[in-house]
């Protein structure tokens, strides 16, 4: 049985460099000690309506936005639930993707996988033969953007262009640790959902998740006999229509914070923002190719979280407590019994900076003897 641990606040500040949450501005937490008012005043509708309409400025996009009090597995859930009747097809290439497969399992549909080892990316032309060779009409293809397990990040534009080709079945797209830092066009590749989590590359304290919605998809929600009751598509966009506001009581003070964060977001531009991430991860898979190998496929490595494989065989979890307690910094170990001690993480995601992640890289040299 887990003993009570008391939590004390006396832990020395770390630096975050782990695949999410990341680090937050000192506006965007001070944000959060506003004055609460209730869910249902006006200063409630004039809040939400400022995130969800930043939100679409920010992504481009004319599809309807969610901004829910959850984390992003709620919308990939709730997708399943949602939009699929019967049968769908779950692409997976990681830990993550494979969470897609169980919880469709878990929600009693009939659940096809088109399966890659952990460290390669789904291909378009796969996902092309399986719909073509399959006899089942897919009510739903999912694919995750950015698999933070192993580094890979997913072509989830062409496979939507394959998709789109056929008319029935939706795209959903779980973005949890890419979006925000990672640019991609969600009408242009005929996205259906797609979703993240705000501590990831939107560089926000965790408890907000956003899911961007098609009008196809809305109507197929609307069409059907089940959909989630507080993930419901409808049920949330509905209520903003007539009111402006969430259905269900919000975290404010997070919510407060996002607002601060979008405007910083909007100030930098969806292009610029994706063009500092792409320097990142580029700085990262130099240096780990100089010291060690990256781990994911090549020409499919993820833009916020480099996954980089342990040549050397270095104690990596010895590597992460020193850096930490010399360095006052935090990476990962590679995900889980699968990949830990095999590879460990990065990320580069967020208000992170090459300089910021040089610090990073300089502190595992040090410490590693590099």
């Amino acid at each position: 049985m887990t003993e009570k641990r008391e939590y004390t606040g006396e832990y020395a500040e770390q630096t975050l460099y782990i695949p999410g949450p990341t680090e937050v501005r000192d506006d965007v937490l001070d944000a959060m000690c506003e004055p609460m008012f209730g869910h249902r005043m006006d200063q409630m509708t004039d809040l939400y309506t400022t995130v969800v309409e930043d939100t679409k400025t920010f992504l481009g996009t004319d599809n309807d936005v969610i901004v829910l009090t959850a984390s992003g597995t709620e919308f990939m859930e709730s997708a399943i639930l949602n939009l699929v009747d019967e049968d769908v097809l779950v692409t997976t290439c990681g830990s993550f993707s494979e969470r897609q497969a169980n919880v469709a399992e878990r929600l009693g549909k009939t659940v096809d996988t088109l399966e890659y080892e952990w460290g390669q990316a789904v291909k378009p032309g796969d996902v092309r033969d399986a719909l073509e060779a399959s006899e089942t009409d897919y009510d739903v293809v999912t694919c995750v953007m950015n698999e933070s397990s192993t580094g890979v990040r997913n072509p989830i534009e062409e496979i939507g262009d394959v998709v789109a080709d056929y008319p029935e079945t939706l795209f959903v797209v779980d973005a949890v640790s890419a979006l925000g830092g990672d640019y991609v066009d969600i009408d242009e590749h005929d996205i259906d959902v797609i979703f993240t989590s705000v501590q990831k590359a939107f560089a926000m304290p965790p408890g907000l998740a956003v899911c961007v919605v098609s009008d196809d998809a809305y109507e197929r929600e609307v069409e059907s006999e089940s959909a989630s009751w507080y993930g419901g598509f409808q049920r949330s966009l509905d209520y903003y229509d007539r009111k402006g506001q969430t259905h269900s009581t919000p975290a404010i003070p997070i919510m407060l914070a996002y607002r601060k964060q979008m405007k910083h977001m909007l100030e930098e531009g969806h292009q610029a923002r994706d063009q500092r991430h792409r320097e990142m991860a580029e700085y990262t898979r130099d240096w780990a190719r100089e010291h060690f190998d990256v781990f994911p496929e090549a020409g499919y490595e993820s833009q916020t979280v480099s996954c980089i494989e342990n040549t050397p065989g270095l104690d990596v979890a010895a590597v992460i407590e020193d850096v930490s307690e010399e360095y006052d910094m935090a990476f990962s170990n590679g995900y889980g019994s699968t990949l830990g001690g095999r590879t460990f993480r990065i990320g580069h995601m967020g208000e992170h900076t090459v300089e910021s992640i040089e610090a990073l890289t300089d502190a595992i040299e040090d410490v590693a003897g590099l």
